[in-house]
């Protein structure tokens, strides 16, 4: 079944397939590349604080949480979750997220609003994007 019938038969609009999902050498960055042409440098730190776990969403917009001291953040895996999602892996033992290539897509179409929204959070809790120092 392609993307477009996964998609219509749950009722959604037809989406952009990924042709390719690229970790960079310095595991920081995974760049996701659809078949539409649209490419997107998604940073891990952005990935992993907007993660659509559980852990970091809640099961209401009221029970998101802000993720601090994650700047140093890297990718270690990306495994794949049938042919919809895909399950980031990151250095703090973060694994229970599924980003869907719908989520991947949002992400980087709306990087600079939900990254400005961040920061904001950031700032308005004093929380900050620094890993917390070992004494």
């Amino acid at each position: 079944m392609s993307a477009i019938e996964m998609s219509e038969a749950s009722g959604g609009a037809a989406v952009a397939w990924p042709t390719e999902l690229r970790v960079s050498r310095d595991r920081r960055t995974l760049t996701v590349t659809y078949d539409d042409g649209a490419t997107f440098a998604l940073p891990a730190e952005y990935l992993r604080v907007t993660s659509p776990s559980a852990e970091v969403q809640g099961h209401s917009p009221a029970e998101r949480k802000t993720v601090p001291g994650k700047m140093e953040v890297m990718i270690i895996g990306v495994e794949p979750v049938g042919n919809y999602a895909v399950k980031l892996v990151f250095d703090d033992m973060h694994d229970t997220g599924i980003y869907g290539w719908d989520y991947l897509r949002r992400l980087g179409e709306q990087h600079a609003e939900r990254w400005s929204e961040y920061l904001s959070e950031l700032a308005a809790k004093g929380m900050s994007r620094e890993p917390p120092r070992r004494r």
